[in-house]
């Protein structure tokens, strides 16, 4: 059986990202999600905060853990002894994206592979940045996030207008 690695900021982690850990947890012997510490993206979770609400919101599944990671992605992978980076696909934009960073990920890494798995269809036009996006104007986007995140994000969206 594979190990496997899902990497993202996940900030917040949304559904579509518990769906594809989900689905991804099914094929594997074990799916390690990769949150990671520093990102080119300005957060609004600490990376402990974001590791705990992904940790809460997939601990239904026991072959799925949470942990944090900086530098390539690869090497985590290595490091954790996956052979397999875990992606998900939403709408046409992604695919160029991905099929770069999987394409530069084989060149680093050419024992480990990029699986990407569509997302539902309810998901394909759901990402972190819109739900902090809608949910800082006022928009309930509780339907959006697993139940344990969406307390945490309206404080902090509250603390962060203050």
């Amino acid at each position: 059986m594979t190990r496997a690695i899902y990497p993202g900021t996940f900030d917040p982690v949304t559904n579509g990202h518990v769906d594809i850990v989900e689905r991804a947890s099914k094929t594997v012997e074990h799916l390690t999600v990769a949150v990671v510490q520093v990102s080119t993206k300005r957060t609004l979770f600490s990376v402990d905060e974001r590791i705990n609400m992904f940790a809460e919101a997939v601990a239904h599944l026991p072959n799925v853990s949470v942990k944090e990671y900086s530098g390539l992605t690869v090497n985590f992978a290595r490091e954790v002894g996956a052979s397999v980076i875990v992606r998900g696909l939403r709408i046409t934009s992604d695919f160029e994206y991905e099929s770069e960073m999987a394409l530069m990920n084989r060149r680093m890494a050419e024992d480990v592979e990029t699986i990407c798995l569509f997302s539902a269809l309810e998901y394909q036009i759901l990402s972190s940045s819109r739900v902090k996006e809608v949910a800082a104007l006022g928009a309930n986007v509780s339907a959006l996030v697993p139940k344990n995140v969406w307390g945490p994000l309206v404080e902090r969206l509250e603390i962060s207008k203050s």
